[in-house]
């Protein structure tokens, strides 16, 4: 083996030694008590090394969620309906929201790391470095989150092109990352937060078609 290709071998092994360290330690403890610090130590590498890998904690669980989440994006672009392509917009909407329940449910620590180091990097910033980290490091704002608004949000306006496609979707997609629905994952109620999701975007596919004002007048 080249130096080369021993390097790049070294730099894959260290990154999933320190993705799955990552992984192990946010199923032990809550997520403000997974530093850089104790991934390094965890993943048997310096600090430096996961700092050079990943750039920041919020880049570290960004790119676990896209490991874990890489899966559910081949399904969606590439496998059978009704989560891949070939079923009607609704229904593909409906299986997408039950797998998205179904993976956040068994990374229910990942999820809720992802928004406490978007909060903890606009606390710990300056006005404008907080300004750029928001651009950069919100939750919503990260490959994952873009991929999945997306997907939602073009099944939305297949569906029902009259409908605010865009907003809607965030508002589906937003809930996850909210309080009251991270505990409820932590009891392990993911088959709820399913159900409940699939209510709200039936309840929003049914809505009344939206009128301009001259419509709704009759003229």
């Amino acid at each position: 083996m080249t130096e080369g290709r021993r390097e790049r071998a070294d730099a894959a092994r260290n990154r999933e030694a320190i993705l799955r360290a990552t992984e192990e330690l946010l199923a032990r403890y809550r997520p403000e008590q997974v530093s850089m610090e104790r991934v390094a130590a965890a993943a048997g590498v310096g600090k430096g090394t996961v700092f050079h890998r990943f750039g920041s904690r919020m880049g570290l669980m960004v790119a676990l969620m896209r490991e874990r989440a890489y899966a559910l994006d081949e399904a969606v672009t590439k496998g059978p309906p009704p989560l891949g392509p070939g079923a009607p917009p609704e229904e593909r909407l409906m299986a997408f929201l039950d797998a998205v329940a179904e993976l956040v449910g068994r990374n229910k620590g990942l999820l809720a790391a992802l928004g406490h180091a978007a909060t903890a990097s606009s606390k710990s910033s300056s006005s404008k470095e907080r300004s750029d980290d928001c651009a950069e490091g919100a939750p919503d704002d990260s490959p994952v989150y873009r991929f999945w608004h997306g997907h939602a949000s073009g099944l939305i306006a297949e569906r029902r092109p009259d409908l605010d496609a865009e907003l809607l979707a965030h508002i589906l997609l937003g809930s996850l990352q909210s309080e009251p629905v991270l505990r409820l994952l932590e009891r392990g109620e993911s088959a709820r937060l399913a159900a409940s999701l699939r209510v709200m975007a039936v309840g929003m596919l049914a809505a009344p078609e939206r009128r301009s004002p001259g419509e709704a007048d009759g003229n």
